[in-house]
């Protein structure tokens, strides 16, 4: 089959062209922004890409069109598209009907921690020897790759980054709907995606639609901490149940150990194992008992999980260290929600003390922060940073970030160009600071602008 992908070169719609020329199809794809290093990856897969979208791509006569979800109408390929009755079909479908349908699914949802969660889980079952395939929306740095069909040996498990936002502009259902899940986790489930979704009733419903796909046999694995996740259950559960979290009465807990550099795995009050690693936070260790709770499902004994923990380096974009120069250090991450802002400044702060003072340098691009639902709770999740630099117009934004940040007083900045905001913080830095970025998107750069600033 010759499939053209429309938007290829966003993260989950890549790693559905790598899947589909692993399977033996023909892959071609187009994109508004064909650039690395997501065109470069697809190029050495040997994918053709188009730049735009230009009705004469139909001339390539493609079996099926795979549309992603950042296609509206009026886009010209679209609208070529629908007025000669050509077939097509969004990605998540075409995931679950050419990939999925004979697999083992484990699918993990939650408005947070659904990269880390998913790598942690394929990472247990590739240690424990059962290659799975997997399409994740970051890289594990275990495996170096966001999607595979399955690993050494043909696999009948497959791990699935399981995302709420709508499929396509024709189907308003998330995502996860279409993956048919035997193993589901419930990470957590707050309001987020303001530009689809009107209030925090309308996510707990979409999740509810997951949770009426997966069978009897299958199990759900919920943060028993959560009340919009009870809500969820609470509307029907058909499937086999086990909760984790810090909750009186939940099947799967924690105990840390001073540091936070280690915790023991409990499972309905007996000690399993203790995972030692380097991981900070407790959404990190609430992330683990769920991919370890999710692989116990499917066969993994909680001890080779533990084990296997050890060795799982994290994700890409995930606090991951860009460089140090000067005892400086600059940290990527993800983070763009307020939860994860809070979550991921006071993992950091947990792991060094008071040995050195936290730079947070944060860009609220995302949809649901340019909306401006989140902005009141920014102060709040930046609390335990000693500077904040934040990026972005009024213009951009449609709301003042330097108000938002006001009631941070003077430890709050705030900046409309990259170049001001990287000479403010280089003037601020001291040996034994930590720079700690946060975005969804690239950020202009701006981590190689501060190693560079700082190594002169």
């Amino acid at each position: 089959m010759h499939i053209h992908i429309l938007g290829i070169c966003g993260t989950f719609m890549g790693g559905l062209a790598v899947l589909a020329k692993e399977a033996g199809h023909r892959v071609t794809g187009c994109d508004a922004n064909v650039y690395p290093p997501m065109s470069t990856q697809l190029e050495a897969q040997g994918i053709e890409l188009i730049q735009g979208y230009g009705p004469e791509q139909v001339s390539l006569e493609p079996d099926l069109y795979v549309v992603g979800n950042v296609m509206t109408r009026g886009n010209p390929l679209i609208e070529e598209i629908l007025n000669r009755g050509l077939p097509y079909m969004s990605g998540p479908q075409w995931i679950g009907e050419h990939i999925l349908r004979h697999k083992w699914v484990l699918a993990v949802a939650g408005t947070h921690g659904k990269t880390t969660t998913s790598s942690m889980l394929a990472w247990i079952l590739e240690d424990a020897g059962y290659s799975p395939g997997f399409l994740i929306g970051g890289v594990p740095m275990n495996f170096g790759i966001s999607a595979r069909l399955s690993g050494e040996a043909d696999s009948d498990f497959f791990v699935i980054e399981a995302d709420e936002y709508d499929t396509a502009f024709f189907d308003k259902r998330s995502k996860f709907v279409h993956y048919h899940a035997k193993t589901a986790v419930l990470n957590n489930l707050e309001f987020d995606h303001a530009d689809i979704f009107p209030d925090i009733g309308a996510i707990e419903t979409q999740f509810h639609h997951l949770v009426r796909t997966v069978p009897g046999v299958g199990r759900l694995v919920v943060n028993g901490d959560e009340a919009s996740l009870a809500r969820v259950i609470k509307r029907g559960c058909w499937s086999d149940k086990e909760t984790f979290g810090g909750s009186d009465g939940v099947d799967w807990a924690m105990v840390e150990h001073p540091g936070g550099a280690s915790f023991d795995v409990l499972f309905k009050g007996e000690n399993q194992g203790t995972v030692h690693w380097e991981l900070t936070g407790k959404h990190n260790r609430s992330n683990a008992l769920a991919a370890i709770a999710a692989a116990r499902h499917v066969g993994v004994p909680v001890a080779q999980a533990v084990d296997s923990l050890s060795r799982f380096q994290s994700v890409k974009r995930r606090m991951e260290v860009r460089g140090v120069v000067n005892n400086v250090t600059v940290y990527d991450d993800f983070a763009h929600h307020p939860t994860a802002i809070a979550t991921t400044v006071g993992g950091l702060r947990q792991r060094i003390g008071t040995n050195g003072r936290i730079l947070a340098v944060l860009e609220p691009r995302s949809n649901t922060m340019k909306l401006g639902a989140m902005k009141d709770a920014l102060p709040g999740s930046l609390k335990d940073a000693d500077l904040v630099f934040g990026f972005g117009s009024q213009q951009a934004l449609g709301w003042s970030l330097a108000d938002a940040l006001k009631p941070l007083g003077t430890i709050a900045h705030s900046f409309d160009q990259i170049d001001y905001m990287v000479q403010a913080i280089i003037q601020a830095a001291q040996p034994g600071d930590h720079i700690l970025v946060m975005s969804n998107g690239g950020f202009g750069g701006v981590h190689q602008k501060l190693l560079e600033a700082l190594a002169k």
